[in-house]
């Protein structure tokens, strides 16, 4: 995207860390420091002044324009030619269980006069010398507001100059016609869009697009700022703020223990110069928000781990609140012991646990007379033992259900009882398919969870995925696969055998594909064999299995996240459509929906995301993006050409050129023949920048059958009917390798062309 662009930068891009000092003693003058200002606790490794604190960690006290004492982070670096920005207020600092610093910003803004000329006050890229904080993705969200209003941020690194490439990690556009289009708490595009941040985070610099601004009476600037999440409401009179009027946000940041570019995870910080968790009672953990480590006091131990004798006990005693014991509790070092108090015996831990032990006297009586009842007494005992601690299992399966919507999942596929009963598995059955989830059943796992291959009592061969974490989002998206899922019946879509509900994340049963995803196939090293034939046959299943989706079921759905990374694939190589946690369903009489934007750039739909309009050819164009995939055998998310084009912007380029030839995979040439440049002039159809010019997946999967039954070009009626002669014309070269059938209109407006070139991080 080629415009003149306003800089602004919020917070913090890490530089070379110091040379840490006195790295034996890393507090100097304890006594001496400042540990408190204004309300807020300054615990170590923060600090004010020589000495009271580690290299990165300053922190300032100082008077307001109130007259009161604040913590401020200390004044940084700017970029040379910009304004110095206003100091982050300091409102929080916490070690644990989290290490984050919660500080209020000011709102960025760009403004308007009635002139439309620019104005505003945009600072530079702010520098922490020893780069230790990250934006925290999990805590806040990224705001924009105004009207025609175009905002999108970087991880460039300072120093770079305005015309040098940078990656862009997120943005949104915010639209409003008048002043009554917006509307009180909803931000969803109309004079407001939110949306969520990316990890590793350390440079919040943005761009404010230059798009004709209109609304001035109304609206007369644009605001864009990272909050923390739940604490800001879009109430539409903001829209009319004031520019000079003083806004400030609150957002957390993650900090860790790092060294610029060289830092260090827990295994190798153990044994490297200065490593910082001092205490005898501390541990190491990995920082969760990139590269790093943190310090963390034991279990059984609380206080500051980067003190020497910081971690000290915490006796449990004194706090049932949070330890309960109903017994006699004895602290120890790091834990405690909670015992029934003489002549009883049981779980002290659990209310009613102790019962009274029966009379030693007695039992040597009984055993003399009444051998039999101490049988009886002492199998009873065991009965009841085992009574309870069944009824706590219950108790907590019944729990986890609730709180995996399991009520709101049996509604869903009520009116269907046998799908109901099938879906539901009970985890004692998946703990026996897997052997208890052994690691030698272990089929791989990432970030979000671990997916295990099991054999279930059927002798159906599953893939059990188990989520690390589960979140309300995650939640709502399990139950919104499992419903779609669960009354889908297609060869090409995978099919989920169940669910089980009864463990603090819910697990999902599937079929076992054996092959690994397509984006495997096509992208991992060593590069596989994939013939023409199997190129072309996956498309058309693919195809099949999105018109199925869109217009074969009695309630259309939606994909929303197409790309080859959710392309599953058996050992005939047979495409199965999978991750259905985004989709969407949309009624026969409706055209489409307005939705929070969800999918993966590269594949994504540049209407829809610039929007918020889903449709079905929002599926289409990201089908269209996988047959690109497919030719050329290039990765649309990472995919940069030398001059700085992404994957789809290439591919048009050079097939409007008659150089398509130079990014095709080289089997493609040598087997596709003719049919090469029907699918590429397919391709070019899904991705039309207008939504309304694209074919339906049904179209699609007509030609693409077509294509596979007879060996020559066979559709240009059905291509021409399509496009209607409006951006492409049909052409084809009497020379192999020399594909020319396609003339491709660059006729793209600014934020489409933002979205065709744009260099997606990594």
């Amino acid at each position: 995207m080629s415009s003149t662009i306003s800089w602004m930068a919020l917070i913090f891009l890490p530089a070379l860390l110091l040379p840490l000092a006195n790295a034996s003693n890393p507090l100097v003058n304890s006594d001496s420091c400042q540990r408190r200002c204004g309300g807020v606790d300054i615990p170590y490794p923060f600090g004010i002044g020589a000495g009271c604190f580690r290299p990165g960690f300053e922190i300032d006290c100082r008077n307001t324009t109130d007259g009161h004492l604040a913590l401020f982070l200390p004044d940084f670096a700017v970029q040379p030619g910009l304004a110095p920005p206003e100091p982050a207020r300091v409102l929080n600092l916490t070690l644990t269980p989290r290490p984050r610093v919660l500080v209020e910003v000011r709102v960025a803004h760009q403004c308007f006069d009635d002139a439309g000329k620019e104005t505003g006050n945009f600072s530079g890229g702010i520098v922490n010398r020893a780069g230790v904080y990250r934006v925290s993705n999990t805590k806040n969200e990224l705001y924009v507001l105004g009207c025609s209003t175009f905002m999108y941020a970087s991880r460039g690194r300072l120093g770079r100059r305005d015309n040098e490439s940078l990656a862009y990690f997120s943005g949104c556009v915010a639209y409003c016609n008048n002043a009554r289009s917006a509307r009180n708490g909803s931000c969803a595009g109309i004079g407001c869009c939110r949306v969520d941040i990316p990890q590793a985070l350390t440079n919040t610099r943005m761009r404010f697009g230059e798009w004709p601004h209109g609304g001035i009476d109304f609206s007369p600037c644009n605001y864009a700022f990272i909050v923390e999440k739940k604490n800001y409401t879009f109430m539409a009179a903001d829209l009319r703020r004031a520019p000079d009027s003083p806004w400030r946000m609150p957002l957390w940041l993650d900090w860790a223990i790092r060294n610029g570019s060289n830092s260090l995870s827990c295994p190798q910080a153990r044994i490297a110069p200065g490593y910082t968790c001092v205490s005898n009672n501390s541990t190491c953990a990995n920082s969760t928000n990139g590269m790093g480590y943190f310090c963390k006091c034991g279990k059984g131990y609380e206080g500051n781990p980067y003190l020497q004798h910081g971690c000290a006990d915490i006796d449990e005693c004194k706090q049932p609140e949070t330890y309960p014991c109903f017994g006699k509790c004895t602290n120890t070092n790091g834990s405690f012991d909670c015992k029934c108090p003489r002549g009883s015996k049981g779980n002290a831990t659990l209310p009613n646990g102790c019962v009274k032990s029966t009379n030693t006297g007695l039992i040597i009586g009984l055993s003399i007379s009444s051998g039999p009842a101490i049988l009886i007494l002492f199998l009873g005992s065991k009965i009841i033992i085992r009574k309870l601690r069944h009824d706590k299992a219950k108790k907590l399966k019944q729990r986890f259900f609730n709180q995996n919507r399991g009520k709101l999942l049996q509604q869903l596929v009520s009116h269907k009882s046998d799908i109901a009963e099938r879906m539901i598995i009970p985890l004692k059955e998946l703990e026996r398919a897997t052997n208890n989830f052994h690691r030698t059943r272990k089929l791989g796992g990432g970030g979000h969870g671990t997916v295990y291959k099991g054999i279930l009592s059927d002798l159906h061969v599953v893939a059990i995925k188990k989520s690390n974490i589960m979140v309300n989002r995650e939640i709502n998206e399990f139950i919104n696969e499992v419903a779609i899922l669960s009354q889908i019946n297609h060869r090409n879509i995978v099919k989920l055998i169940g669910c089980c509900l009864e463990t603090e994340v819910p697990l999902l049963a599937y079929e076992f594909i054996s092959n690994g995803t397509l984006c495997d196939y096509l992208h991992k090293e060593p590069q596989r064999s994939l013939p023409w034939e199997d190129r072309l046959r996956i498309a058309a299943e693919i195809g099949k299995a999105l018109a199925y989706l869109h217009s074969a079921i009695s309630v259309p759905v939606i994909h929303r996240d197409i790309k080859s990374a959710n392309i599953l694939l058996d050992d005939a190589l047979t495409p199965k459509v999978s991750d259905f946690g985004a989709s969407r369903y949309i009624h026969t009489d409706q055209t489409g929906i307005t939705t929070l934007v969800q999918g993966t750039l590269g594949y994504i739909d540049p209407t829809y995301y610039y929007s918020g309009r889903l449709t079905e050819k929002s599926d289409v164009y990201s089908f269209g993006v996988i047959l690109i995939e497919l030719l050329t055998r290039k990765m649309p998310i990472t995919y940069i050409s030398p001059d700085g084009d992404g994957l789809v912007a290439l591919f048009l380029k050079l097939l409007g050129d008659c150089k398509l030839v130079e990014m095709l995979d080289p089997y493609v040439m040598d087997e596709g023949g003719s049919q090469v440049e029907e699918v590429a002039a397919l391709a070019v159809l899904c991705i039309k920048p207008i939504a309304e010019e694209r074919p339906t997946m049904r179209q699609v999967e007509m030609a693409l059958e077509g294509l596979q039954t007879r060996k020559e070009p066979v559709f240009d009626d059905f291509l021409a009917e399509i496009n209607q002669g409006k951006h492409l014309t049909r052409r084809y070269s009497s020379t192999k390798g020399n594909i020319c059938s396609v003339d491709v209109s660059r006729q793209y407006s600014q934020e489409e062309e933002f979205m065709l070139s744009a260099k997606y991080p990594r």
